[in-house]
């Protein structure tokens, strides 16, 4: 079990790794082994997760997601295959956590009377200094 918060926990039988070569810089072992992560987690069919928790990490994982609900991770930082594992199963630990995180609603608020006040002042001296700046200058 990987435990992602209090009341979020996967089965590790959840979870899908294959690994795959990496890309980038590495020498002769970048072609020769394969040692990035490629992880799959079926987000829609998942029981370890709650409906609202579910429709955020969707949200969240953009361009991750497949059309099937797949969340697919590729980790190839480090040259080993064990860290490369960690790695992803660390970044999509701290997917899910933020996904469970629920946002605060937003309270709608209204302008004070003093606000509202102090805009009318504003605005009134704005519409003094363009119509003295509209009328012809006088000669002398």
């Amino acid at each position: 079990m990987i435990r992602i918060t209090h009341s979020i926990a996967l089965d590790e039988a959840e979870i899908e790794t294959r690994f795959i070569r990496a890309s980038g810089p590495g020498g002769q072992n970048v072609n020769k082994l394969s040692t990035a992560v490629q992880l799959r987690f079926d987000v829609r069919h998942s029981p370890a997760l709650r409906e609202d928790v579910r429709t955020r990490l969707m949200r969240l994982a953009g361009r991750r997601m497949t059309q099937d609900g797949i969340l697919v991770i590729t980790a190839q930082r480090f040259r080993t295959q064990e860290r490369n594992r960690q790695d992803a199963i660390d970044r999509l630990s701290e997917l899910i956590r933020a996904a469970a995180v629920a946002p605060t609603p937003r309270r709608a608020t209204k302008p004070s009377k003093a606000a509202k006040q102090r805009r009318l002042e504003s605005k009134a001296r704005q519409s003094t200094v363009k119509q003295l700046r509209r009328q012809k200058p006088t000669a002398e």
